[in-house]
């Protein structure tokens, strides 16, 4: 079983309209409703690739009513998520279908209170014993304490289990000193943490910093690998058409895929590679285009670099 957590749950609505115009009234040509978080996406990638998973974090109200009844018609996916009283935030994202541009509406999540931020404690930490692996992504709602994946990714090694974190900011910069087996940082967030807007010296600054391994998402030019074992850049042959939300939880998809198939790291930025492209070529977040994802599994390059001196 993968473990997915997302402390920050919540329901993904994507409304596509033909052109977006401030300060004006737009008409909405379809509505889609998904249940998301970095996690949850990650999550449903993985259940599509045969993969069975557990979801945790937190979910709460009549949004968070919604988002489990959707888990529940999921199969191959376990709702372990912990009831708060608070309510689940949502998301908008709006699309322009003349130009493919995406406008996103984050809220920030429910007050988490003491006595459920320990109880998600317990839970994640019973969870852990029957897990291969797992994912800590996204960001942190209110009330969770600031160094809260650093715990967590101390719980994960202490029990023997590969961890990969994936977040920003300060979050990331106390995990990555509890030594995270993977994080999966963007270029922005790497440059966050280092200082470096290099990505190959960030990322070497990063692993510095404790991270086991660092695989940046760079867009439209790939990932880029560095590890113990080497260093590696993987590229789609070419930038696919649709928005890019979504696409990186599928890179950590790919990822932990390859992991559980115990797959060597160039076979594994492969598969993140094609699915984060086929995800950017699907509709909604948390989900990907398979034919464009079976068809990119033998075009995507990936090239070793030199090591660091």
């Amino acid at each position: 079983m993968i473990l997915t957590v997302t402390l920050n749950t919540a329901l993904d609505i994507t409304h596509r309209v033909p052109a977006l115009r401030p300060h004006a009234s737009h008409r909405v040509t379809e509505v889609i409703e998904r249940p998301g978080g970095k996690g949850v996406n990650v999550a449903r990638v993985l259940v599509a690739l045969g993969h069975e998973v557990t979801v945790t974090g937190f979910a709460g109200g009549a949004t968070g009513r919604v988002l489990r009844d959707r888990l529940a018609g999921t199969p191959g996916l376990v709702d372990a998520l912990v009831e708060v009283t608070g309510a689940t935030r949502r998301t908008v994202t709006v699309v322009e279908d003349r130009t493919g541009q995406v406008t996103c509406f984050n809220e920030p999540g429910p007050l988490i209170a003491p006595d459920e931020w320990a109880a998600f404690q317990e839970r994640y930490e019973h969870l852990l014993g029957s897990a291969a692996a797992v994912a800590l992504c996204g960001s942190l709602p209110p009330g969770v304490p600031v160094n809260a994946y650093a715990g967590l990714v101390r719980a994960a090694r202490a029990a023997d289990v590969p961890v990969l974190l994936d977040t920003g900011g300060e979050p990331l910069r106390r995990a990555v000193a509890a030594r995270p087996d993977v994080i999966k940082p963007n270029a922005d967030e790497l440059a966050e943490l280092t200082g470096a807007h290099e990505p190959v010296r960030a990322a070497q600054d990063a692993r510095r910093r404790g991270a086991r391994a660092v695989v940046a998402s760079l867009g439209p030019e790939g990932l880029l690998a560095t590890t113990s074992e080497g260093r590696w850049r993987a590229t789609p042959p070419a930038p696919l058409a649709g928005h890019p939300t979504g696409a990186g939880d599928s890179v950590v998809a790919g990822l932990l895929s390859g992991l559980a198939d115990h797959l060597p790291w160039p076979d594994r930025l492969v598969r993140a590679t094609a699915l984060s492209a086929a995800t950017v070529a699907a509709p909604a977040a948390g989900e990907f285009d398979r034919r464009t994802y079976e068809e990119l599994l033998g075009r995507v390059s990936v090239t070793e670099l030199a090591s660091a001196a």
